[in-house]
């Protein structure tokens, strides 16, 4: 992929020297980064040292009860291997009595009527090059013998399910600002530019940071960058996830829908006006699939800028 590559010693010193320069504007003496044992996360981290040092870097393990049984021993990893202070925050206790799970349980429940103790779950989006109407989601669930059920999720249920899975991430940024807070520490976000062009975020949950030093970075960018400052073999062989739901799902079944590799290829694209022939041959594409998933990212970038949007003010401040 031509179009995207990038020199990494070049990138990785113009990204540290930036942050070091909003740190001081900031008036703040590190970096918070949360730790998924992801890519992303593992090369905002690395960055932050090469930034600030080891010594003023602390990174937080914030796995739930659905969280994967690698999550962990991932996350550490990082932290190891960079040296950094790191602490673990299990938030399955908060998220039961804030009534995540029991409010994800009721909002499939009307889906699913017996969905209950023992089950799992996950939602997974229509593949935008199969469907040529509108996008929407389905519930797979599997019951205690293993059996899969698979449902068209009305509006109601999957808004339901999203509201009650959003505490995830709410809380996990509410514990990084505890922790910047008493660090005098600034809190780093990692979306990269597939998720952060797309709308890919929890507003005020992941989306909420004081720098996102990789969100200019596609996809595969951060893939290279990961390569090149050292990240394990073992985060950059894992498949992008959201290691959200009871049952296991990659980034592409819930989001967007085609690999990364594709999307990059595409949101390049269209953001310098390449046309569609010539990306479908570059993607493996035909002409009209590269047009489907040009439409579904204007789509997104429509129906998620408003999770772009800071407060408004109603009144002149006089």
């Amino acid at each position: 992929m031509e179009w995207l590559k990038i020199d990494c010693e070049e990138q990785s010193r113009l990204i540290a020297g930036e942050m070091r320069r909003l740190l001081t504007g900031f008036k703040r003496r590190g970096f918070i980064v949360a730790l998924s044992g992801g890519i992303d996360s593992s090369v905002t981290a690395a960055l932050c040292v090469r930034a600030v040092g080891k010594e003023r870097v602390f990174g937080l393990h914030m796995p739930d009860r659905d969280s994967s049984a690698d999550t962990l021993l991932l996350s550490k990893s990082v932290s190891s291997l960079y040296g950094f202070e790191s602490a673990f925050e299990e938030i399955t206790p908060i998220l039961e009595a804030v009534g995540c799970y029991s409010r994800q349980e009721r909002a499939i429940q009307k889906v699913l009527p017996e969905f209950g103790t023992g089950w799992k779950f996950k939602i997974a989006l229509e593949n935008v090059l199969q469907n040529k109407g509108f996008s929407y989601f389905n519930i797979i669930a599997q019951a205690p013998d293993g059996t899969i059920q698979k449902e068209r999720l009305p509006l109601d249920a999957y808004l339901g399910i999203v509201a009650a899975t959003n505490f995830k991430q709410r809380v996990r940024k509410m514990l990084e600002y505890y922790h910047a807070d008493r660090l005098n520490y600034a809190v780093t976000g990692t979306p990269n530019r597939l998720e952060y062009d797309q709308g890919f975020f929890v507003k005020l949950g992941d989306g909420a940071a004081d720098v996102k030093p990789i969100a200019h970075l596609y996809k595969t960018q951060v893939y290279a960058m990961a390569e090149y400052l050292g990240i394990p073999e073992e985060i950059r062989r894992r498949p992008p996830t959201t290691d959200t739901y009871s049952l296991s799902q990659g980034q592409e079944e819930f989001f967007f829908s085609v690999p990364y590799q594709t999307m990059d290829l595409c949101l390049y694209g269209k953001n310098h006006g390449i046309d569609a022939e010539e990306v479908a041959q570059e993607a493996g594409l035909t002409k009209e699939q590269v047009e489907r998933i040009y439409r579904d990212i204007e789509n997104k970038r429509n129906a998620t800028r408003y999770l772009h949007m800071g407060p408004r003010l109603v009144g002149a401040m006089e």
